[in-house]
Parts: C-alpha cells; structure tokens; sequence
C-alpha cells in the first residue's frame, strides 16, 4: 500500500487484483517522505520509482511481536503486522495510523475484480508451489484456505471506505481516473509484474466451476457482487 503525502492519496492494496504492478507505477509519483510498503524481491525489480520506504514505524496501535519470534530473534518479514505499515493493510488500520485529519483530507482508492474470476486467480497462486496441485473443488472445501478478503480492506464496519473503487478489467483505465480525481497531473502505464506461474490465461475462468462452486462463491462474495455488480 502507498500514502503519498506529496499528492494527498491512499492506495489500499487488495488481493488477486494487480495490486503489485500498480504498486510499482505509483512508486514512479512518490517523494522521499511517502509511505511505500515492499513486497516480494523478485517484483521489485519492475519498479519504476522509489524502492520501499518509511513503513517500519512505532505507534501505539501497532500490534507488538509475537514473543516467540523475538526469543528466537527471528526476522520481522514485509507482511507482519509489527512492522507498521504492509502490504495488504485495511483501511481502518491506515486510518488509525495516519490519524483522522489525514485520513479525511486524502484521496482514497482500492480496486477488485469479478470474484469468480478472481478466485481462480487465487486457486492458482496458493497452490503454484504444489507438487501436484489440488482439484479447484478440493481447494474451496476450505473457506479458510480460498476465502479472499478484499471488501474487508477497503470497507469500515461494513460501508465503503474510499472515494473510488476501480476493476480489475480496466485496471490502467479506472488508475488514471483516480489519479485524476485525486488531483494528480499525469498519467501511468502498468507493467506486468508479479504474475502467477503456470496461468493459463487462454483458459476462461467459468470452466473450473461447477455450479457448487459457482454458488460458493456467490455466497461467499455477495457484498462486492453487489457493491459492484458483478455477474458470473
């Protein structure tokens, strides 16, 4: 996630969404006192502007370290909570760490993607270091393993929680109309970044479902289909 204090906005960063490779054009916008949380190494190369920074902070509100962790003097990775800001935040935790003024004034934007298509998405990247991958049935047989928590980010006790959501299918699109109502006087191109290994891009999502699963998701999901509209 980034807070620019040079142009006064918020990106929330959600899952399955190209977070990272928006993450990576956005760096190209910030000054030398905004917030840029890393992510993983091999992604940081596509950066086209500042590298991570001013995301390890001490504040009242930050959870401390597991005390095992730091008997065992274990290193604080870029996900943990303890570090301050990361990468999947929600957006009440950044409220509670930039203070309320900050958080009023600034521009706030987050984007998602068709749950349908974003759960195969997500099927693929947690099972892309198996051996022999589970059946797209057997991973959504547990809810807690393939439940994608995106509208908890980018919602406050349940009410949206930014002043614009885009979507993944016009992602460079819906980027620039942000910066744009953020008051930002140029526009950004998207690399490709971050991409799961051993997608089948020619594969149409639909074909991985069966109507279980297809009904899974649409209880699972019902908030951001109906936020947003979405349709299998």
């Amino acid at each position: 996630m980034i807070v620019s204090h040079r142009h006064k906005f918020i990106f929330i960063k959600t899952k399955k969404t190209a977070g990272t490779a928006i993450e990576a054009a956005l760096s190209e916008l910030c000054g030398p006192s905004d917030v840029i949380t890393p992510y993983r190494e091999e992604s940081e190369q596509d950066r086209k502007g500042l590298s991570p920074q001013n995301y390890r902070i001490e504040h009242k509100l930050k959870p401390k370290r597991p005390l095992l962790r730091r008997l065992l003097m274990r290193p604080e990775r870029y996900y943990h909570t303890s570090v301050g800001f990361y990468e999947h935040m929600p957006a009440w935790r950044v409220r509670d760490y930039v203070g309320e003024e900050v958080w009023q004034s600034y521009f706030k934007f987050a984007f998602d993607r068709n749950p349908w298509d974003r759960q195969v998405s997500w099927y693929l990247y947690k099972t892309k270091s198996k051996r022999a991958r589970p059946s797209f049935e057997r991973f959504m047989a547990s809810r807690r393993r393939a439940y994608v928590d995106n509208y908890q980010l980018y919602t406050i006790d349940g009410a949206l929680a930014v002043d614009f959501l885009g979507r993944y299918e016009r992602i460079e699109e819906d980027l620039n109309k942000a910066l744009a109502l953020a008051g930002v006087g140029r526009t950004l191109k998207i690399p490709r970044t971050n991409i799961t290994p051993n997608k089948d891009e020619a594969r149409d999502y639909r074909s991985y479902y069966s109507p279980e699963t297809r009904a899974l998701v649409a209880e699972w999901y019902q908030s951001e289909i109906a936020l947003l509209g979405y349709g299998y």
